[in-house]
């Protein structure tokens, strides 16, 4: 069986319940934080400091942080700044 690289090995758990999704040059480009809701145990997803959405497992999460973090190095991202006229 192949061994393949999934997002969750950029994961990195520097404080108890909190992930860094670390680039390849080392640099951090999302977290991941475990939290209870009434709906039960969720990961909040965060791409450059802006929430993304929430998961229900950790391998989601970091799925949709490196998903957002791939598109982000495609033709027609936008960045969060205001529009100039």
């Amino acid at each position: 069986m192949a061994t393949e690289w999934s997002p969750i090995l950029a994961a990195v758990e520097r404080q108890p319940g909190t992930w860094e999704m670390i680039d390849p040059d080392g640099r951090s480009y999302g977290r991941i934080q475990i939290r209870r809701t009434v709906d039960g145990i969720r990961y909040r997803a965060e791409h450059q400091g802006e929430l993304i959405g929430w998961a229900t497992s950790l391998r989601v999460a970091c799925e949709k942080v490196h998903g957002a973090y791939i598109r982000a190095h495609g033709p027609g991202f936008r960045t969060a700044t205001p529009e100039l006229d």
